[in-house]
């Protein structure tokens, strides 16, 4: 009998190391390489670096810890809950005293070469 590996995939963030990234620290549970178009980040930032995605859209959701997410020069203050819908060739940064953790839900998946600093 021949076994057929499920198109589906289950993971747990702690099966996924960080990865150190501009923003922070990214835990990337689901990536380009996953084949689903989308990516699903769970990312500790405290001061990011001010950055933009021309073809990626990102949607935020805060877990834990509260700051200041910049978006376009406009500062918004961000608590656990906030969602934060950050359209392609929005400019934005996350700036957290004691930090912030947060899912990024990025569509088309994140790609390094989609990312573009000022």
């Amino acid at each position: 009998m021949t076994s057929i590996a499920p198109a589906y995939s289950v993971r747990r963030p702690e099966q996924v190391p960080p990865v150190p990234c501009p923003c922070g620290q990214s835990t990337r549970i689901v990536t380009a390489a996953d084949g689903l178009g989308c990516s699903f980040h769970i990312t500790a930032i405290t001061d990011s670096t001010r950055h933009y995605h021309r073809k990626s859209a990102e949607v935020y959701y805060i877990l834990e810890g509260s700051g200041q997410m910049e978006l376009d020069g406009e500062a918004v203050t961000i608590t656990p809950g906030t969602v934060i819908t950050i359209p392609p060739g929005t400019r934005h940064r996350l700036t957290s005293e004691r930090g912030v953790r947060t899912i990024v839900f990025g569509v088309p998946a994140f790609d390094a070469d989609d990312e573009y600093f000022d």
